[in-house]
């Protein structure tokens, strides 16, 4: 039965950006085996938060399954599964339910002061081996964009992510006539019946982010959207994950799995989760640079497709300990 002994909580501040910050969380069990977890921008109240209590929640509590450790956050449940899958000698996506070996990707591209950069920039990545590309687009850079890359590349799978930006279905209805398989979260979360709306207009399938299962099941109801971007660090915890990815499944939306930013360990858990079957659409793992990342091998792509690690247990990735003792901007251990 596991039982942590030590655990060890760092602030990193990463070098690429405008120098985000992310939270990485060691759990050391008494056989001295460590499962490692990942917060990526972390609130600035949570640190304080975690070094009054995380210790009596965690250290010399018995558990026989992370689920088992309530309320500590998708960081420490993150740390608990790397390590309750390590002691098991199993690679997490084997536990989670996951059986892909590789995933293929989507390259992310952010907004752009012109058509003809966009292009080019489109040009280099599907050079480099993408076969789908995701186009950020905000009101007043959109239906240009997508119709300059169309027709550079009539059969390229394209998708836009809208973040949320845009107010009406009225504003997003003219791109779908340039075959976008997939238009992410067009409008406010909160706002499922403009998401209906958009949907029943559109040929494109709709992707919502949701925070819960519960936002979840709004949607599903609603027939609000046909696929789910699935970002298991948003999420309370990686069963959390799970009972989102197999409740789009049975409504028979399609999924994509997203990881978000941080130094690597969030995107490992993120391609854990890609493998299970209901992840049909290309993940988005890409960014940011593979320079910035604590693991090894790195996280990414290579020619558009994802490997899953499979060979070693747990997240799959050895930590590089010095290098992050080095970038900590805090740390505390207990």
């Amino acid at each position: 039965m596991p039982r942590v002994r030590e655990l060890e909580v760092f602030r990193l501040v990463l070098p690429y950006g405008r120098r985000p910050e992310t939270l990485l969380v060691r759990l050391t069990d008494h056989g001295g085996m460590s499962g490692w977890g990942e917060l990526v921008s972390p609130e600035p109240k949570l640190w304080s938060a975690l070094e009054e209590g995380l210790a009596a929640q965690l250290i010399g509590v018995d558990w026989e399954h992370p689920d088992q450790v309530p309320g500590g956050g998708s960081a420490v449940d993150m740390a608990l599964w790397d390590l309750w899958t390590r002691m098991r000698g199993v690679p997490l996506a084997h536990a989670l339910g996951g059986a892909g070996t590789s995933l293929m990707a989507t390259v992310r591209l952010g907004l752009d002061p012109s058509t003809e950069s966009m292009v080019a920039r489109v040009n280099q990545q599907v050079c480099g081996g993408y076969a789908h590309v995701t186009l950020d687009v905000r009101p007043g850079w959109d239906v240009e964009p997508v119709r300059a890359v169309r027709q550079a590349y009539p059969a390229l799978s394209l998708a836009v992510d809208c973040g949320g930006a845009y107010t009406s279905p009225e504003q997003l209805v003219a791109l779908d006539e340039y075959g976008l398989e997939v238009i992410e979260r067009p409008f406010g979360i909160d706002d499922a019946y403009a998401h209906a709306d958009l949907q029943d207009r559109v040929r494109a399938s709709i992707a919502v982010e949701p925070r819960s299962t519960a936002e979840l099941d709004d949607y599903l109801t609603l027939r609000a959207a046909k696929v789910l971007l699935l970002r298991p660090a948003a999420l309370p915890s990686l069963s959390d994950a799970r009972r989102a990815h197999d409740r789009a499944v049975a409504a028979g939306w399609d999924i994509q799995c997203a990881g978000g930013q941080g130094a690597g360990l969030s995107r490992a858990a993120a391609v854990a989760v890609a493998s299970l079957p209901g992840c049909t659409l290309p993940c988005d793992v890409t960014q940011p640079p593979r320079n910035a990342q604590i693991v090894t091998p790195a996280v990414g792509a290579s020619g558009g497709v994802v490997a899953v690690p499979l060979t070693q247990p747990g997240l799959g990735h050895t930590i590089d300990e010095e290098r992050v003792r080095r970038m900590a901007k805090d740390t505390f251990r207990a």
